[in-house]
């Protein structure tokens, strides 16, 4: 009992002074945070600070575990969508990553750009990232299977243009106007458009072998030669 008891006021120090260490890269910048600020605000001093991370590093690793485990949860709600429409639930999934990020623009930073020179997540805190990943692959491998996308889609190219159209929207949005919500935002409005864009490009073809299209270049919709009849 009272080992437990000794744990959850140790686990409790941890969640305040990660809290707190996001205060602090909120007003001095990500790469800019001071231990020794967050242990005055938790009100302890830094070799104390040291006795639950023993590095900077650590503090940003452990952020980053966080970060991660919470970007993808809010995913979970609309996995089980997938088997309705899977369009649908990656409209939403996306809709919620983006929301997410726009209310966590710090630990977003520390995610999704390399603000600190030298961090690298552990394993153990980038594990939650491959997951997310595969996620994101299992969800267009659906939208495949349910004739909504081409099997291109799928594929490590297909995966990795839809990484780029979601980040770009939030990098741009992050750079230039970090206060709106989702909603608001000048490039966060632009995700349904990037998203419809990705299914349009991936557009499934009548009658095109799989094997064709997993090996060749992907044509855009709107420039394929139509038949004329």
């Amino acid at each position: 009992m009272r080992e437990d008891r000794r744990l959850r006021r140790r686990n409790e120090t941890v969640q305040e002074i990660l809290d707190v260490a996001v205060e602090v890269m909120a007003e001095d910048g990500v790469a800019a945070l001071s231990l020794a600020e967050v242990a005055r605000r938790v009100g302890m001093r830094p070799p104390s600070l040291y006795q639950y991370f023993p590095s900077k590093m650590a503090v940003y690793d452990a952020l980053f575990e966080r970060g991660m485990r919470q970007a993808v949860e809010v995913l979970d709600p609309y996995l089980v969508r997938l088997s309705e429409d899977p369009r649908s639930a990656i409209t939403a999934g996306q809709e919620a990553t983006i929301t997410w990020v726009m209310a966590n623009p710090v630990l977003a930073q520390l995610l999704y750009w390399r603000p600190v020179p030298g961090f690298e997540p552990s394993p153990r805190a980038f594990e939650p990232a491959l997951r997310q990943l595969e996620t994101l692959r299992a969800a267009l491998q659906a939208a495949v299977d349910a004739g909504q996308l081409a099997p291109a889609a799928a594929s490590e190219e297909g995966v990795a243009l839809y990484t780029v159209l979601t980040s770009g929207v939030i990098s741009q949005q992050l750079s230039n106007e970090p206060s709106p919500s989702a909603g608001e935002g000048r490039f966060t409005r632009l995700a349904q458009t990037a998203l419809d864009m990705f299914f349009r490009f991936y557009a499934p073809e009548e009658g095109e072998p799989d094997d064709h299209i997993l090996r060749g270049s992907r044509t855009p919709a709107a420039d394929r030669p139509r038949a004329v009849g």
